[in-house]
């Protein structure tokens, strides 16, 4: 024991209660006044102080922003979602009558490059028609307002052909509660033609109606996306608020010195722990705002909001505000726990322990034993069950990373001997302490497994839909269908899609729906609707082998083993029969001619070339409009060498019945969908991997300022600086490296659980494998470059001088 230590061991009259002075040693108020020392010890510690507390509340910066943004995640949808129900109207099962207060509401989307382009046609019925949000009244006819990314894309050069397909003059722009986001494109216009069937009648806007739910890869993809960012955040937190120990252990000594007890120098170096990360809090709100700010300019997965979407519920903000200094308190305390710090500078670390395996390969076991059955379960089925499972498992085994790479290192550099001066010396100083690089680089291990497992699964699925889109997509064909009210109209249609340029042919027949007639015995509801076609002689070949035709004639097809006994020459049918079970429609009797022959369908089934139908029927023995909703079917071939042609044909299309709707493989939507969601990803592992290495560099340079007495002593033996240079860059490759390796088997291995779960062939995102592996390299290299100045600083004669 000290001299000091025995005068000041009784503490004075309070005994063992008491401390220096005769403060009290325990309670609240003893750990706010050594939390709030600590603070001005960070606040007050001069440069090297500044800049460990800046890198510290650096990375809590980042952490608390990503926290606050996922946190934002359910009020950006429900904003989202609520604005697309208050603006919408999907139709009444009992259309009202028209009235004052009515109008038809039809919908008129189109596609332009690729980008969809929302288009709702309304025709009031009287003078105070409902209006949708985000619009003060309705547009007069001939008009039409838009959202002011649509008038901006109207108004560029590049947008001419879409004007040619908007027939109508601009009247206003929509308001953001019309839009689900600054950049949407849509439009609402006042048709003067809409009529019956076109569109449906309604009273009023925001009908409550549910979103179709994700499918189940999409919400895998949401799930471990989720996990990629937040377990990467949570172990650089703890990582950040342990930047600088080494030196903060030296400046506690002094305390030691003037009568500190140890459990008291530990809340002091929690308390500078704290300030890092109570400035890091701060900045995590001021970057969070920034971001929040950048929102109208960011898509991802054809999103795009408002800032004031991006909302964090004031539970989860008042959680993160008060947990993340908590933490940091906590780690510190634990970190402190290995390190006894007696006066006069000593500081005395525990003899380091041997890391023992048996324990850590556990969080990756338990992580695989809940991955691995669903994976064996067959495809992917959202339960709240699954969803836990899945989260708990992805997260246990990128944080099994952490537990295996301390281990990993200690393991191989305890293996190699001999080498280069350089080699051996880097090799030496892990082998006597490894924590601080294993630390830092724990993070880079989490944040690369985590990016690559997700881009594996976003490589799958879009593999997957790229393959779909290719193979129903070598034919060059645009499906079209809308409303029929007559034979001529559609032939029209054929006559004006044909001379559009690039089109190499078009067909098409309007079709419908025919059921037996209600009776006692046979209910409506249990029947099973026929398939028919109405077109000329022309047309129908292109569909069945015919015997011979002429207009009035009715054949009746082979294509189905089991035909409906119904359907024989003679034979009454139904023309309104009802489409949802339970529903009560007047029915429209019709015979089949006796005359009706068999035809052979030359492409019976569905797809690209097949078809399903009972009857073909020519326009003179069956008016269309006796059909209950019968739609024009047309398909259009065109030549892709003509530019534009797809968007001339869908001109044409809009031109002949602006409620058209289209169905194709020309554009491949889930592409730009999930390049945005990857290159967002890629984007934040980078950043992770350049904030970790600027903490391996603060490292890096208080391990110099520990040998510095060492190194002016092997400077002073004739040690050459680039011996030593090479050796930093080992001492920093080799962790740097093993993360690396470590990240890449449990990546792949995750990715490949997760692509099974979703029974898609397992597909390595090699490209980004290979960034991430160069960013490492270059972590590695900008950490040996920026701690090169100090080693030279260090290697001078003047630091073996001692007093």
């Amino acid at each position: 024991m000290s001299p000091l230590r025995s005068r000041t061991g009784t503490y004075g009259a309070g005994g063992e209660g008491r401390g220096p002075l005769g403060a009290a040693r325990f309670g609240p108020g003893v750990w706010a006044r050594d939390l709030a020392m600590g603070m001005r010890f960070a606040a007050g510690g001069g440069r090297e102080g500044w800049i460990r507390t800046a890198l510290t509340a650096a990375g809590v910066t980042l952490g608390v922003a990503v926290l606050l943004l996922g946190a934002s995640v359910p009020h950006l949808m429900d904003a989202w979602h609520g604005r697309e129900k208050a603006r919408e109207n999907l139709g009444q099962r009992h259309q009202p009558r028209p009235s004052d207060t009515t109008l038809r509401y039809a919908s008129a989307d189109t596609t332009f490059r690729g980008t969809e382009v929302r288009g709702r046609l309304v025709r009031p019925d009287g003078t105070h028609p409902p209006v949708p949000p985000g619009i003060d009244r309705l547009p007069g006819p001939g008009r039409m307002l838009v959202s002011p990314a649509l008038k901006d894309l109207l108004g560029s050069p590049g947008g001419a052909l879409l004007r040619d397909r908007l027939p109508y003059e601009i009247a206003g722009t929509i308001g953001d509660a019309g839009l689900l986001g600054p950049k949407e494109l849509t439009y609402v216009a006042q048709s003067a033609t809409l009529a019956a069937p076109d569109g449906y009648r309604i009273d009023h806007f925001g009908k409550s109606w549910d979103p179709r739910p994700m499918s189940a890869p999409a919400v895998l993809l949401v799930i471990m996306t989720c996990v990629a960012l937040m377990t990467p955040v949570m172990v650089f937190i703890g990582t950040s608020v342990r930047f600088g120990n080494e030196r903060r252990e030296e400046r506690l000594a002094a305390l030691r010195l003037v009568g500190t007890d140890v459990p008291t120098t530990r809340r002091i170096a929690s308390g500078e722990a704290l300030f890092g990360s109570l400035l890091g809090v701060a900045g995590g709100a001021v970057l969070f705002l920034a971001a929040r700010g950048l929102a109208p300019y960011i898509t991802l997965w054809d999103i795009n909001v408002f800032p004031a979407d991006i909302t964090p519920g004031p539970l989860a903000a008042a959680l993160i505000t008060l947990l993340v200094p908590a933490a940091a308190v906590l780690v510190t305390l634990l970190a402190q726990r290995s390190v006894t710090v007696d006066p006069l500078g000593v500081v005395h670390h525990r003899r380091p322990v041997r890391r023992r395996l048996w324990w850590r390969p556990a969080l990756p076991a338990v992580g695989a034993l809940l991955l691995v059955p669903l994976s064996w379960e067959g495809p992917w089925t959202d339960n709240p069950l699954n969803t836990v499972r899945l989260a708990a498992g992805a997260m246990l085994l990128l944080l099994g990373v952490t537990a295996l790479l301390p281990w990993l290192v200690d393991a191989v550099v305890g293996r190699l001997h001999g080498g280069p001066v350089s080699w051996q010396l880097a090799v030496r100083r892990l082998q006597l302490s490894s924590s601080s690089a294993t630390r830092a680089v724990s993070g880079i291990t989490v944040a690369v497994a985590g990016a690559i497992a997700v881009h594996m699964l976003m490589t799958g699925m879009q593999a997957g839909y790229a393959a779909a889109y290719a193979e129903s997509g070598k034919l060059p064909r645009i499906g079209l269908w809308g409303n029929a009210k007559d034979w001529p109209r559609a032939q029209r249609a054929l006559t004006a899609l044909r001379a559009t340029p690039g089109v190499t042919d078009a067909r098409g027949t309007i079709d419908g729906l025919a059921g037996p007639l209600p009776t006692d015995r046979a209910p409506v509801s249990a029947t099973h609707p026929s398939t028919l076609a109405i077109g000329s002689c022309a047309e129908l070949r292109r569909l069945a082998q015919l015997p011979s035709c002429r207009d009035g004639e009715v054949f009746l097809t082979s294509h189905n083993p089991d035909p409906d006994p119904a359907l024989v020459p003679g034979a009454r049918l139904d023309l309104n029969p009802p489409i949802v079970r339970g529903d009560r429609l007047d029915p429209h009797p019709w015979t089949i001619p006796r005359s009706a022959r068999t035809a052979r369908l030359l492409s019976p089934g569905h797809g690209p070339e097949g078809s399903f139908y009972d009857l073909l029927v020519t326009p003179s023995a069956l008016d269309p409009s006796r059909l209950n909703a019968p739609s024009m079917e047309l398909r259009v071939d065109f030549d892709r060498s003509v530019p534009d042609a797809v968007e001339h044909i869908r001109t044409t299309a809009s031109r002949l019945d602006p409620a058209v709707q289209e169905s194709s493989a020309v554009d491949n939507p889930h592409d730009g969908q999930y390049s945005s969601v990857r290159n967002a990803l890629f984007a934040g592992a980078v950043v992770t991997l350049l904030l970790i290495g600027a903490g391996l560099i603060i490292t890096t340079v208080e391990q110099l300022h520990e040998r510095r007495r060492l190194l002016s002593t092997l400077d002073a033996h004739g040690i050459r600086r680039a011996t030593l240079g090479r050796s930093l860059l080992w001492q920093t490759a080799l962790p740097v490296l093993l993360g690396l390796a470590l990240a890449l088997a449990c990546g792949l291995s995750l990715g490949a659980l997760l692509l099974t779960m979703i029974d898609s062939a397992v597909t390595v995102d090699w490209p980004v494998v290979l960034a991430m592996t160069t960013t490492g390299a270059a972590v590695i290299l900008f950490v040996t470059a920026l701690s090169l100045p100090p080693l030279w600083r260090m290697m001078r004669p003047e630091g073996l001088r001692t007093e």
